[in-house]
């Protein structure tokens, strides 16, 4: 009996073993979703040369000294962004990174190269425009204050933010050590507190993938007097773009 019991202890304790594993070698496909096809055309397109990729850039161009660089979230063609980009800020230069992997831009995405290229984007950007705003949305909130909190941005504006995606990951798959096993942490908390910059969180009221306890822990981490939040009312995580609320929040 005894050993019976210890055979399917192994057995358990090698599925366990197997799964984290596979957790840990597919955790890329759980965070990443490049579309399949684009959805709307862009003025202009831009390839920028990055270490080990190049990748592309949306862009509606403007003359002048405001610009607007935008981060999408995990499955978003950011050319969709657009026309509500072009109504919110008519007189910015608007650019709008695709990740690496995602619709022309070639490379696989990561954290450190998503937050490298956004880095190389915003150098090109600045001595341009001179003033930058950030927008970064669901995953591109933590591309964005990664870069707030290195360069001289003019406003950081986060859309469905998130304290960690460690912690998103973690409620996920409570049966598995994800602090261990994940590579992509975006720890938004750790570079809120070096941002200077105004800072606008826009969260979803019902927002059904990002808790609104993490959004609320990421504002308290922020200088005081730093960042304000705004909920949008009747908006869920993917549909909070829809809200004139948030066309008017942008705006703001």
């Amino acid at each position: 009996m005894q050993r019976m019991v210890g055979l399917l202890l192994l057995i358990a304790l090698g599925a366990y073993g197997a799964a984290c594993l596979a957790l840990y070698w597919m955790q890329a496909s759980f965070i990443y979703y490049p579309p399949a096809t684009p959805m709307f055309p862009a003025p202009r397109t831009a390839t920028l040369a990055v270490p080990g990729a190049e990748v592309k850039v949306s862009e509606r161009p403007r003359p002048g000294n405001r610009a607007v660089m935008y981060f999408g979230g995990n499955a978003e063609d950011v050319t969709m962004s657009l026309p509500l980009l072009d109504e919110a800020f008519p007189r910015h230069a608007l650019y709008l990174l695709h990740y690496r992997g995602y619709l022309g831009s070639t490379g696989k995405p990561s954290e450190k190269a998503n937050v490298a290229d956004a880095l190389a984007l915003f150098d090109r950007i600045v001595a341009e425009h001179g003033e930058v705003t950030l927008i970064g949305r669901s995953l591109g909130s933590g591309i964005a204050v990664q870069v707030a909190s290195r360069r001289p941005v003019k406003k950081l504006i986060l859309v469905t933010p998130y304290d960690s995606l460690q912690e998103i990951a973690a409620a996920h798959f409570p049966y598995f050590p994800v602090r261990w096993l994940l590579r992509d942490k975006y720890e938004s908390w750790r570079y809120a507190p070096r941002v200077t910059a105004p800072t606008l969180l826009l969260a979803a009221e019902h927002d059904e993938i990002i808790p609104a306890s993490s959004t609320r822990q990421l504002l308290a981490r922020f200088p005081r007097g730093v960042a304000t939040m705004t909920v949008i009312g009747g908006a869920g995580h993917n549909t909070i773009s829809e809200m004139p609320a948030y066309i008017s929040a942008l705006k703001d």
